[in-house]
């Protein structure tokens, strides 16, 4: 018969082996984007332009060079420091795989309290290019058409 202290000693081992072996299984690539996605609406809505710059590869290209990284990150820090608030309402994202990148498309729809232009609120479809950079999945392009 094993004494209880030894039998705690064991459970406790087992158990964090059991948390060691959970922590090294690997996020699907799929996930990890579909994290990144949900990453950058939510620090659009919190207006902090670090974050949603943080999952954009260096050289982004969004709508086929309208708008770059530099360009993204600094429209969201001009809002927020006029104190304007993006609402962001994803709908469904769908991931296709294309070798070793990955294409996700979706809907968002904008929302604003303040004083944005109206044409620029509203339903826009998005398709996004990820790929990998560094062991994370960066969205290196982005094209984005308003729908009604």
């Amino acid at each position: 018969m094993i004494a209880p202290r030894k039998t705690t000693c064991l459970l406790i081992a087992l158990t964090l082996f059991a948390l060691a072996l959970s922590a090294c299984r690997r996020t699907p690539d799929e996930e990890q984007v579909r994290a990144a996605i949900a990453s950058i609406a939510q620090a659009t809505e919190a207006g902090s332009a670090g974050d949603v710059g943080a999952p954009l590869s260096e050289d982004f290209d969004g709508n086929a060079g309208q708008l770059d990284r530099r360009g993204l990150t600094g429209m969201v820090r001009l809002l927020a420091l006029r104190g304007e608030h993006i609402g962001v309402t994803m709908g469904p994202v769908s991931i296709e795989p294309r070798g070793e990148r990955m294409v996700a498309t979706f809907t968002v729809t904008l929302t604003s309290g303040g004083r944005l232009l109206p044409d620029q609120l509203g339903l826009y479809q998005v398709e996004s290019a990820w790929r990998k950079e560094d062991g994370e999945w960066r969205c290196y392009t982005a094209s984005w058409k308003h729908s009604l």
